[in-house]
C-alpha cells in the first residue's frame, strides 16, 4: 500500500474485473449501508474529504477521492477487522475503491491501496490509536520502513524537531487535518536565499501552510520561495549543467526548470545542496535527490533531467508541500502525543538490516 501522510481514508483496490493488479475481494466485507447506524460516519465523518461522502442510489456510502497529483479513487466505505502484531482492530472503516484515475499507472499498478494517515478521525493512525508513528524511505527500490508506536533506539541519531502548527478556527486554504509545520528559511549551499519570513507563513485565508506528504513524490513551493531558489541553483550551476531551453516542456505541469545531461555521463556533477530549515530542524537534499530523469525524453545526445523543487502557483495549489523523493534515508518521526515531527538523516537500507529486514 502507499503511505500517505497528506490523506485520511485507507482504501484497497475492489474492482475485481482488474487482471494488472493485486485486489481485494469486496464480498467479504461489509459495504457501509447508510440506513443503519453508519449514517454519522458517511456524513459527519467525512467531512474534512476533499469531496464529503454521500449516500448512492443503492444506500451506500460513496466517497471520491482527489489528490495533489491530480489522481482520484471512488468507491464506497467499508468496515473490517485489522490485526496487527497480534493486535485486533475490530470494525476498521476503509474505502472499497473500483474506478478511478492515476498519473502514475506504472507505479500504481504494483500497489494493492493506499494507508491514510493524516490526523483526520478516520485515518489509519486515528483509528488504531497509535500517538506515534515513523518511517524511513529508502532511497533505491528496496522496502522501507513503517513502525508503529514507541522508536527510542539507541543505534538511531538524536532526532532534531519541529513543533507541527494547529489552527483551531476554520480557514478556507487551511488543512487542519494535515501534518503542518513552519518552514523558516531554504538554503543552496549554505547560502540562505533573502526571502521574508512573511513568505513562509500562512495568510487570513489558511494559504501557504507546509506540509509533510509522503504521498506527494516532489516538494512544491509558492512561487516567491520557487523562483528565487530557482535563480540561485541555475546561478550556482552555471558551469556544471546546461539549462534546457524550452519553454513549452514543463515537466508534469509544474517543473520548469530542467537540464540537459549528456547521454554518456555516467552520473551527475557535483551539485549544491539544498537545505529546508524548518523551526528547530533541518531537511537536507543533495546529489541525485536534486534531479530527476524524465523518461522518454533525450535531446539530441542528452537526457533530460529536471529540478525536483516545483512551483505551487502553477498547480494551483495554495501551500509548501514536502513530498517523500525528499525524505529518502530521513527517519521521519511523527510524535502525536507531543505534536512535533522529528528528523535525523540515516541510511534506510542499514536501518532496515537492524530490524531484520532483508532485501
Amino acid at each position: 500500500m502507499v503511505l500517505d501522510t497528506g490523506s485520511e481514508l485507507s482504501w484497497l483496490q475492489c474492482n475485481t474485473t482488474r487482471i494488472d493488479r493485486p485486489v481485494f475481494d469486496p464480498t467479504q466485507i461489509v459495504i457501509l449501508h447508510s440506513r443503519l447506524l453508519f449514517l454519522p460516519t458517511c456524513t459527519t465523518q467525512t467531512q474534512d474529504f476533499s469531496i464529503p461522502a454521500s449516500c448512492d442510489s443503492r444506500n451506500l456510502c460513496h466517497a471520491v477521492l482527489s489528490y495533489a497529483d491530480a489522481s482520484s479513487s471512488e468507491g464506497n466505505l467499508a468496515f473490517d477487522n485489522v490485526t496487527i502484531a497480534g493486535s485486533k482492530f475490530p470494525g476498521t472503516i476503509f474505502g472499497c475503491m473500483d474506478s478511478g484515475y492515476s498519473s502514475n499507472s506504472d507505479e500504481d499498478s504494483k500497489t494493492t491501496g493506499l494507508m491514510g494517515m493524516n490526523r483526520g478521525s478516520l485515518s489509519f493512525i486515528s483509528q488504531m490509536g497509535f500517538k506515534k508513528f515513523a518511517y524511513c524511505i529508502s532511497g533505491s527500490d528496496f522496502s522501507g520502513i513503517l513502525l508503529f508506536g514507541e522508536s527510542n533506539f539507541t543505534w538511531l541519531l538524536p532526532l532534531n524537531y519541529t513543533p507541527m502548527i494547529q489552527i483551531s478556527t476554520p480557514l478556507p486554504y487551511f488543512n487542519r487535518v494535515a501534518y503542518t509545520v513552519q518552514l523558516e528559511g531554504i538554503k543552496v549551499s549554505e547560502k540562505l536565499l533573502p526571502l521574508p519570513k512573511s513568505v513562509f507563513v500562512p495568510d487570513h485565508t489558511g494559504a501557504g501552510q507546509t506540509m509533510v506528504d509522503s504521498g506527494t513524490q516532489f516538494t512544491f513551493l509558492l512561487g516567491p520561495a520557487y523562483t528565487a531558489l530557482r535563480n540561485e541553483f541555475v546561478n550556482q550551476t552555471g558551469n556544471v549543467l546546461r539549462v534546457l531551453e524550452d519553454p513549452n516542456f514543463v515537466f508534469e505541469g509544474a517543473f520548469d526548470l530542467c537540464f540537459r545531461v549528456p547521454l554518456n555521463l555516467t552520473g551527475l556533477p557535483k551539485l549544491p545542496s539544498v537545505g529546508l530549515v524548518f523551526r528547530g530542524a533541518e531537511i537536507t537534499v543533495s546529489g541525485e535527490q536534486l534531479l530527476y530523469r524524465v523518461p522518454g525524453e533525450v535531446r539530441g545526445n542528452d537526457s533530460v533531467h529536471c529540478f525536483t523543487f516545483g512551483n505551487s502557483d502553477l498547480l494551483a495549489i495554495e501551500a509548501y508541500i514536502i513530498g517523500h523523493h525528499h525524505q529518502q534515508n530521513v527517519w521521519m518521526e511523527f510524535d502525536l502525543e507531543r505534536s512535533r515531527i522529528g528528523v535525523a538523516h540515516v541510511r534506510c537500507d542499514l536501518a532496515g538490516q537492524r530490524f531484520g529486514v532483508r532485501h
